[in-house]
């Protein structure tokens, strides 16, 4: 049975064409992974058939009763709500009915007799619905998810405002479990976990009935939940039974089959032109010449779709520093409350640092600690000599109001504009991202737009808190590989073993030192 029917679906932003003539059917218990590259339109296809965003042509039609459920990237949780106020309001429309359900009863003794047994009927309508959906317990499903996604250890009672990316995504995804929706919509939502987490969703979403649609990054994660593709690429979308593996592997057949059609067609186009040529003007030939030239006419020509810009990442590298990067001495990290035990820590030059452990337990905060962008609680930072830092942010200020161009340009005052174009291109964006404004472009764009101030500046420390997120599969192998090359020091806050498993020296467990309760 269909859950979701989108037909002829066309979509752009200004001049730039994301979709051209989709279609996509949902059925139900159907697990699929949407996949592309940054900047496809795989979050704008979820916008658009959540209502967030109007096509400009197509049709989405779902079935009656349906019950979505988003986990959106770019969700905002507001100051002044409690993690157990956002867990709770799953229930809304639960709350709702008690409502309505006391305001009957509060009319009650004021009709007729008629009006008595319509409003009888309603209310055990609403009693029916109230048991049925587990009203009388909900806080103890709240509790109860709270304690599997690691939140009750933050307490239900904090405010949402004072949580981390991964704290945020936790309450969100935490919110979506509750609604029990009949399909789930997940945009990435393995940004900001922590191992443990990833696991736990791998878990449910394996043991999920309902159908889902996942857009992920993490290969390892999308074939472990995952029975089909759906891939956008070059305004299509395309479907493929199997794992990713599966699609990589009928995808590259199906591209190396289309471009031996394309070189037979175009040396049949060649020949046929240079018969034309040749023949057209004798009175013998000129039939046959005419002939050909009808059938290249008629020619149904075989278009293959323009290569995406790969991205070359390359760190420039400053001058040797000295033999320590970092020493601290009983340094104690946080904000009101401490964060860990007395640290004294040592990062000698070379060693490629990875930080692990849950979120929230204060991986971004030693960064930011180490910069000297937050004060520590107790105890010091020493930095060594000659340091040339470059730090790499999870998230981009999402009140930027300039283009890509004047973002860089900003950064780079000195260079042309052929230079600033020509770096931006390299970390493969094309000149219609290079000219748009950066707060509209996909999380995996703004990412690669970061990256591109950090590889044209000289360093011999980079310190990058969970440069992973958001970027494709081809970006994050090439930063790898960047990384690996690099011949300066890296402390990195990462959740991925594979993106850091042969590139690390170290990895540092930070729950060992955590005055957190894991």
């Amino acid at each position: 049975m269909s859950i979701l029917n989108v037909e002829n679906l066309s979509h752009g932003f200004g001049d730039r064409a994301i979709f051209h003539n989709v279609s996509f059917r949902l059925l139900k218990g159907e697990h699929i992974g949407l996949i592309g590259a940054n900047g496809e339109g795989k979050s704008t296809f979820m916008n658009i058939i959540t209502d967030r965003l109007m096509p400009d042509e197509g049709k989405i039609e779902w079935s009656k009763n349906v019950r979505v459920g988003y986990l959106d990237q770019h969700t905002a949780l507001e100051k002044g709500m409690t993690i157990r106020s956002v867990l709770s309001s799953a229930f809304d429309f639960l709350f709702e009915m008690e409502t309505r359900m006391n305001l009957i009863c509060d009319q009650l003794g004021d009709v007729s007799e008629e009006e008595m047994d319509q409003l009888m009927e309603e209310l055990g309508t609403i009693q029916d619905l109230l048991t049925m959906h587990d009203f009388y317990m909900i806080d103890s499903k709240v509790e109860e998810i709270g304690r599997a996604l690691g939140l009750s250890d933050i307490g239900l009672d904090k405010d949402v405002a004072d949580l981390s990316g991964g704290q945020r995504t936790k309450v969100l995804l935490g919110k979506l479990l509750l609604e029990k929706p009949d399909i789930l919509l997940l945009d990435e939502p393995t940004n900001y976990l922590d191992t443990e987490h990833i696991e736990w969703l791998k878990r449910y979403l394996n043991e999920y009935e309902n159908a889902f649609i996942l857009i992920s990054h993490d290969i390892v994660f999308l074939n472990s939940v995952i029975n089909l593709i759906y891939h956008m690429d070059n305004q299509e979308l395309n479907r493929y039974v199997g794992d990713y593996d599966k699609f990589q592997e009928v995808y590259a057949m199906k591209k190396s089959q289309l471009e031996a059609a394309y070189n037979k067609q175009q040396k049949e186009i060649a020949d046929l032109k240079d018969f034309v040529a040749r023949n057209k003007a004798r009175v013998a030939t000129r039939n046959m010449a005419m002939s050909r030239q009808k059938k290249l006419d008629k020619m149904d020509m075989i278009e293959l779709a323009s290569e995406k810009p790969k991205p070359e990442f390359h760190f420039k590298e400053a001058r040797t520093p000295g033999r320590y990067i970092f020493q601290t001495e009983d340094l104690v990290i946080g904000y009101d409350e401490p964060l860990s035990s007395p640290l004294n820590l040592e990062m000698e030059r070379g060693q490629k640092i990875v930080l692990t452990g849950a979120n929230g337990i204060g991986k971004t905060t030693l960064l930011k600690s180490i910069l000297g962008m937050i004060k520590p609680l107790s105890g010091k930072v020493m930095l060594g000599d000659y340091l040339s830092i470059g730090y790499f942010e999870q998230e981009m200020d999402k009140h930027v109001k300039t283009t890509c161009l004047e973002e860089i340009w900003k950064e780079f005052p000195s260079y042309t504009q052929y230079e600033v174009r020509s770096a931006l291109a390299k970390c493969g964006l094309t000149t219609k991202h290079i000219e748009s404004l950066v707060r509209v472009l996909s999380g995996g764009e703004q990412a690669k737009v970061r990256l591109c101030k950090l590889i044209n500046r000289e360093t011999n420390i980079l310190l990058l808190d969970e440069p992973t997120n958001h970027l494709d599969v081809d970006a994050k192998a090439e930063l790898k590989r960047a990384l690996k090359a690099y011949k300066g020091s890296i402390l990195m806050v990462c959740h991925e073993p594979e993106f850091y498993d042969g590139l690390a020296t170290d990895v540092w467990d930070c729950t060992k030192w955590t005055t957190k309760v894991w």
